[in-house]
């Protein structure tokens, strides 16, 4: 079961939603571990959202989004939520949970499927970009922010959170882990400004805000 408190909070007593049988049990193996209860506890969802801001009138996109953990805790904060992932299986179960949302909330929601060299974003579509447990599986890493960055609108944020590179209970190996340095390095290269930098507020994660500079006048 994935347990979605859609009011914007994370509660692990709220109405579970029904995961669709796929009849492969990797994926739901997959779903699982994504919708873990346990996960709100060293994920801190709210913690990593609040550093967006206030959404409100805002578009939002979730590179990597999966089961749309993220995203639809963010659907009822801003106006619109893009899911992005490059497995159509998750796209297929974003669109599935979609249909279960409130009726005021469907429409702010996008599940959109992505190619691994391109996250599919119009040029200045998205104010807000989050990146989680996702950024050590893209190739050829610069070139991908750089179309984030053309995607974003100027004056917004990404924001990147992903496993730090230490023995941990939880994670991947690190063949799929970026340090920190190398996150910073890559965002500057692509001509992000960086905003944020947090090593401790998440137990196994680093926080790294970045933002696209305004235009100078």
């Amino acid at each position: 079961m994935i347990r979605k408190d859609l009011s914007g909070s994370d509660s692990q007593n709220a109405d579970p939603y029904y995961i669709p049988s796929t009849g492969e049990g990797n994926f739901e193996n997959l779903v699982a571990d994504y919708e873990s209860k346990d996960r709100v506890i060293w994920q801190k969802p709210d913690l990593v959202i609040s550093l967006l801001g206030d959404l409100s009138g805002k578009t939002v996109a979730d590179i990597g989004a999966g089961t749309g953990y993220f995203a639809f805790r963010i659907v009822p904060k801003a106006q619109r939520v893009i899911g992005i992932d490059i497995d159509q299986r998750f796209i297929n179960f974003m669109d599935s949970v979609k249909v279960r949302l409130p009726e005021a909330y469907r429409d702010r929601f996008e599940p959109r499927l992505a190619m691994p060299d391109d996250p599919k974003i119009e040029p200045e579509e998205v104010d807000d970009i989050i990146i989680v447990n996702t950024y050590g599986y893209i190739e050829h890493r610069i070139n991908y922010l750089s179309k984030l960055f053309t995607g974003l609108k100027p004056g917004g944020s990404l924001v990147i959170i992903d496993f730090k590179k230490n023995n941990l209970p939880i994670g991947p190996s690190d063949e799929f882990k970026v340090s920190l340095q190398d996150v910073q390095h890559e965002l500057e290269k692509a001509g992000f400004t960086i905003k944020v930098v947090d090593r401790s507020s998440l137990d196994y994660q680093y926080i790294v805000q970045a933002l696209k500079p305004e235009p100078e006048k």
